[in-house]
């Protein structure tokens, strides 16, 4: 009788819902959550207000990530899609950035010093990017210039799941 109530708890535990791992294929593993939103598998849905990033990964799923935004200022709204993915990029600071800061180098090369980080995945034909960082402390905040910042082991592996052509949704 004990091994048939232990094999029934066991069965439940097993058939329980819960977080789905998804592996890149590097060890890496993610908890999968359910996803109250719309999107094809491989959409990146950012929600500036949750300071969350989710890529869609099927009907009610997806991963979610933890990222800065753009100051308020910054920040802007609406469809975009990954247009290029860059590993170990150089920052080059743009024409406005320059223009409220004359002082800042004219590009920083890969390495500990570039604001993004180990990875970038430009959005559209604009300056805009999801990347990493070099500050991850500010994780959580609204403090970029409209990009969006995620720790550097968390754009690894978004760049490692997310296509070129992916469409990306940006909402508040």
């Amino acid at each position: 009788m004990r091994h048939l109530i232990l094999a029934a708890v066991l069965v439940s535990l097993l058939a329980a819902p819960g977080p789905v791992l998804a592996a890149t294929g590097g060890g890496d593993e993610r908890a999968e959550i359910a996803f109250a939103g719309e999107g094809d598998p491989g959409t990146i849905i950012i929600r500036t207000g949750e300071r969350k990033l989710y890529l869609v990964t099927g009907a009610g799923r997806a991963l979610a990530y933890d990222i800065a935004v753009g100051k308020p200022s910054e920040q802007w709204f609406g469809k975009s899609w990954v247009s290029k993915k860059r590993p170990n990029p150089t920052w080059t600071p743009t024409p406005s950035m320059r223009a409220k800061n004359p002082s800042l180098p004219q590009s920083v090369g890969p390495g500990p010093r570039n604001p993004l980080g180990e990875r970038a995945i430009n959005l559209g034909w604009g300056a805009y990017r999801i990347h990493g960082t070099n500050n991850p402390r500010s994780i959580g905040s609204a403090a970029s210039a409209g990009c969006f910042r995620m720790r550097n082991a968390d754009v690894r592996d978004l760049y490692e799941r997310v296509n070129v052509g992916a469409q990306v949704l940006v909402l508040r």
